[in-house]
């Protein structure tokens, strides 16, 4: 007699029926398991082994932290319409080179060779003809014409089409462009245009859900989706770039990059490619210089920027360490141009500026934006490292003239080597004004071991170990007291720059 027991279900053999037996084999392995599992942590606890394992938080207790992927199609129908299609052309010469034209007369006269229509020393047919020069995109800024491209995209063009998403085409007029910074102002005769919201690139978090809408290869409005892979990217260009990969390829340049709220954040403008396509990294210019710069564009047509006068070098690591101070970062000064305003402000060689109208200087090349960004003539706070200290000058940011920087006077009295390997004599009055320092002394002799620090005879060591020098015997003496086991730190004045070198003490054989 058959039994009528539950249907089961098995990944391996579906079984339609099963016996009293079939039923009572999971019951019994899991008790097996039980069992075993129980014999394991008693053994356990013999040995000396906690009890419980750490295991990971239930479901139910952790958070959630990716949910789902997004959904772009209603932001796409949003944002769409503002972003616009460019297309360029450049016109040929109107006459052929004077060189050509005889080269075609002296076929015609000697060989008799039937000259083209408009070789007889008119304009060719095709003289003045406009030809494509390139494809790119752009997105509406403003309602009443008003669109935003990268500089590159409109480079050279003798006229510039854009084409909306509805299909009416405009001849663009080039309000203003900014190669610095790769951004590109156009106005279109035209009203009531959807523009873009402009978010805040500042707030952009790494990981964040992006769009891009564009013409890549000339597709019109193609739309790409990826995540931001990196803010601030130094790629030496002079505005930090956002990283993302977000497929983008020739004819992108100019597009927006949108975030999930439909505000654009970025113009995409460089791809990172051994190919010429799309590698899974590209570039966007973040909004809030690309509006800052195209604000001065739309008002003047260029773009006026800051200057204080001085070039920067890098601080690495072990000089930060040296010098004392708590964090890498900053910008060493090397140089600073007579009469300028880092001049006036009392910025010298050696100096490490660590920020300026409170921002902070991480490194070198954050300066040159940083001071881009201020208005001429306004006064801001320079907060510098000099010489172990901290302080704040009050530079006026503004203009300045070139100035040759005098040479140090030549050597007159020899110098006894040092456990550095140079040698050093004492400034005298004349080369002091001329460096317009008070302290140092001159490199009068260099053996190899101070050459492969970079020493140079004629060079002068303004401070040792964050320590003004006032006479060559003074470094005489501090150099033989320095310890072995740590390097010395020289801030070295070369004409007007500045540098720091580290050298470490070593022994001088008799």
């Amino acid at each position: 007699m058959n039994l009528a027991g539950p249907i089961c279900a098995s990944a391996a053999q579906p079984i339609d029926r099963c016996s009293p037996a079939t039923l009572l084999r999971p019951t019994l392995a899991r008790l097996a398991f039980i069992a075993c599992a129980s014999l394991v942590s008693l053994s356990a606890q013999a040995a000396g082994a906690p009890a419980k394992w750490p295991v990971a938080a239930s479901a139910a207790s952790a958070p959630q932290l990716v949910v789902g992927l997004p959904d772009f199609t209603r932001l796409v129908r949003v944002v769409g319409p503002s972003v616009v299609n460019i297309r360029t052309y450049t016109r040929t010469p109107d006459t052929a080179s004077e060189q050509d034209q005889q080269t075609r007369e002296f076929l015609r006269r000697f060989f008799g060779i039937p000259l083209p229509p408009g070789d007889d020393g008119s304009a060719a047919p095709n003289a003045g003809e406009e030809r494509p020069a390139g494809v790119g995109s752009g997105f509406i800024v403003e309602s009443d014409g008003y669109v935003l491209t990268n500089a590159h995209v409109v480079d050279g063009a003798d006229r510039i089409v854009v084409t909306l998403t509805d299909h009416r085409e405009f001849v663009a007029r080039l309000v203003g462009v900014d190669k610095r910074t790769d951004v590109a102002l156009l106005r279109i005769a035209a009203t009531g245009l959807p523009a873009l919201r402009i978010g805040d690139s500042s707030r952009l978090q790494v990981g964040e859900w992006v769009v891009a809408i564009g013409s890549p290869f000339g597709l019109d409005n193609t739309v790409t989706a990826g995540i931001v892979s990196a803010k601030a990217r130094d790629t030496g260009d002079y505005t930090p770039l956002i990283q993302t990969d977000v497929a983008v390829n020739p004819g992108n340049s100019g597009g927006p990059l949108i975030d999930m709220h439909g505000r654009v954040v970025g113009m995409n403008s460089q791809i990172y490619s051994r190919t010429g396509g799309f590698m899974g990294i590209s570039f966007a210019v973040p909004i809030n210089q690309a509006m800052a710069v195209a604000e001065q564009l739309k008002a003047t047509g260029h773009v006026v920027r800051g200057k204080i006068g001085v070039a920067v070098d890098s601080v690495s690591r072990e000089l930060a360490e040296s010098l004392g101070l708590q964090a890498q970062g900053g910008a060493l000064v090397g140089a600073v141009e007579r009469g300028g305003a880092a001049d006036a402000a009392g910025v010298r060689p050696g100096d490490i500026i660590l920020a300026i109208d409170g921002h902070e200087v991480q490194r070198s090349s954050d300066l040159p934006r940083l001071v881009g960004s201020l208005h001429p003539g306004s006064r801001v706070p320079l907060q510098v490292f000099r010489l172990g200290k901290r302080m704040t000058l009050q530079v006026t940011i503004g203009s300045w003239s070139d100035n040759a920087a005098p040479a140090p006077a030549a050597p007159r009295a020899p110098a006894a080597r040092s456990r550095l390997g140079i040698g050093v004599v004492d400034l005298n009055a004349e080369q002091r004004t001329q460096l317009g320092i008070a302290a140092g002394v001159l490199v009068e002799s260099v053996d190899g071991f101070g050459s492969a620090a970079g020493l140079r005879v004629g060079d002068v060591i303004a401070a040792l170990n964050n320590t003004p020098l006032r006479s060559a015997a003074e470094f005489s003496s501090r150099v033989a007291q320095l310890p072995a086991d740590k390097p010395a730190v020289l801030l070295v004045r070369r004409g007007d720059n500045a540098r720091y070198l580290l050298l470490r003490p070593r022994k001088v054989s008799e």
